[in-house]
């Protein structure tokens, strides 16, 4: 068996950008976080999980639409590493 890596696209209120990443970082522990401006100021932080495929799904997205400040979460991409 192997590791699943999921990557998601975090979409944080206007001006809480430091404070989501902070409250991910801090809750979750992911495995890699980086913010990217989509448009217009526009900021999304793209946040990566690693697990192993034998815990099955995971329950990263719920996790993430819990922490204080964001909007939305999208699952962006998932491999078999």
């Amino acid at each position: 068996m192997g590791d699943v890596a999921v990557l998601f696209k975090v979409y944080p209120e206007p001006g809480q950008e430091d404070s989501v990443r902070k409250g991910i970082a801090e809750q979750l522990k992911p495995s890699a976080m980086q913010m990217e401006e989509i448009a217009f100021g526009i900021k999304v932080i793209k946040v990566m999980f690693v697990h192993s495929d034998a815990e099955g799904s995971s329950d990263f997205e719920e996790k993430l639409k819990k922490v204080n400040g964001v909007r939305e979460v999208e699952v962006a991409e998932e491999s078999l590493i």
